[in-house]
Order: structure tokens, then C-alpha cells, then sequence
């Protein structure tokens, strides 16, 4: 989803293969976290929650070690910050954020959503984007947003 949103954005090859490759290694740093924060089913304690929150660092500086290119290594650190700089792991706001970890907060967001975890059952997809949606200008860039879901629209209209 975050490789199609960015090809929606006619961003150029080279990003959208940057934003691709950050995707799926965005959270990477969770093989550093213990199995029973993963795999809880209820909710994080605070303590608990302080300790997900790692991951993104983490993740950022395993990738550095394994000599990753570096400009994925912005996006995973970054892929929980909020447009409004509630988030993790800096509380950077607005077009601070670099524009890929927007994209990947997206769609990891929407992914969590609309899959099975141990901690919900999933929702529908226009559950998900309602969710989204409500969450824009707060959790997430409102212009993305907006996108996502004109992408969400185009892909159900094309899978008909």
C-alpha cells in the first residue's frame, strides 16, 4: 500500500523504491522487543507501551549497522511520528516528518486496521479509512489521507 500510495504521488522511481524498501523494513525493530509485549492481547501497560516505542530507533540503527541505504533509515525511524507531534520517537510535526515515514504510517496504520492481531479482531476497509480519516491533521497528513483513500477508491473500482 505505502509503494502504490507513493506511485499515486508521482514521486520519482528512486523514492518511491526508497519509500518501498522502508515499508517492509519499518519495523524491523521489533525483533528486539520481548515475544510477551508482541503477542499481547489486552493492553499495554504504560511501561509496556515505553518499550514498543524502541522499535523505531532500533530498528533505525540496526539498518545503519547493516550499511542499509541511508535515506530508508529517516523513514523507519520516523514512521510513528503524528502531523500534529504527538508521536514517537522525536514529537517532529507537519512536513517535518519526512514524507515517506507519512506514507508508511498510513498504510501500516490501515494494514494494522483490516488484519487479525492478537489484540483486536480486524476491521473492514471502510471502517479502517473512516478511522483514518478521522484521525487526519492529528495522527496523519490530511493531504496523504485524502489520497489514500482516493487510491483505496480507485484500487476497489479496478478489483470489481
Amino acid at each position: 500500500m505505502a509503494y502504490k500510495l507513493a506511485q499515486s504521488l508521482s514521486l520519482s522511481e528512486a523514492e518511491i523504491s526508497i519509500i518501498e524498501l522502508a515499508a517492509l523494513l519499518h519495523d524491523v525493530g521489533k525483533i528486539m522487543l520481548p515475544d510477551d509485549i508482541l503477542q499481547k492481547a489486552g493492553k499495554l501497560t504504560h511501561q509496556e507501551f515505553e518499550v514498543l516505542k524502541q522499535h523505531s530507533a532500533s530498528g533505525a540503527q540496526l539498518l545503519q549497522r547493516m550499511k542499509i541505504p541511508e535515506k530508508i533509515i529517516p523513514l523507519v525511524y520516523h514512521h510513528h511520528e503524528h502531523w500534529d507531534g504527538s508521536g514517537y520517537p522525536d514529537g517532529i510535526a507537519g512536513n517535518t516528518i519526512p514524507l515517506g515515514a507519512r506514507i508508511i504510517a498510513l498504510a501500516d496504520s490501515f494494514d494494522a486496521m483490516t488484519s487479525h492481531r492478537p489484540y483486536q479482531h480486524p476491521r473492514t476497509s471502510a471502517q479502517a479509512l473512516a478511522e483514518l480519516e478521522r484521525c487526519a491533521g492529528t495522527q496523519f497528513d490530511p493531504s496523504l489521507t485524502n489520497q489514500f483513500r482516493a487510491m483505496l477508491q480507485t484500487e476497489q473500482l479496478h478489483c470489481s
